[in-house]
């Protein structure tokens, strides 16, 4: 069976109240619920994690490369400027696994900083502008 980590940054545990006009309405658990269920349902071992710490993300970005997991990364405002982040996801490519970079609103319809990846230049793919489907299509490709 395959495992992938889900791993999500900053203020993504706001979902639901947090600007539900971009995010959706549906609340973080709702989210994990879905994206769960849709892992379960590939056969897929899948763990769901946020964090608001840039540390942390990339800790369990470490954790993936040394447990051989894929990973769905939504690194949040951590996309545009942690080049950290970057060279943390960059090991998990380089260790033949697959990093997909997922975001549920679609960053080059939005304002002009968000338009810039520091992340996608070491990612496998990258899918935004689908809410939800956005985690589902990825999973959907590692399954």
């Amino acid at each position: 069976m395959s495992k992938v980590m889900i791993l999500n940054g900053p203020n993504l545990g706001r979902l639901g109240s947090r600007e539900p006009e971009i995010y959706g309405s549906a609340d973080f658990d709702e989210l994990t619920r879905q994206v769960l269920a849709k892992a379960k349902g590939l056969g897929l071992m899948a763990e769901m994690r946020q964090t608001d710490s840039e540390a942390e993300l990339i800790k369990w970005l470490h954790e993936a490369v040394d447990s051989k997991s894929n990973v769905v990364l939504n690194p949040a405002a951590f996309t545009h400027y942690s080049y950290a982040t970057r060279d943390a996801a960059a090991l998990v490519t380089k260790a033949g696994l697959k990093l997909i970079e997922v975001h549920l609103s679609n960053p080059h319809s939005r304002e002009e900083f968000r338009h810039t990846s520091v992340i996608s230049g070491v990612a496998t793919g990258v899918i935004a502008g689908f809410g939800a489907g956005s985690y589902l299509a990825a999973l959907d490709l590692l399954g």
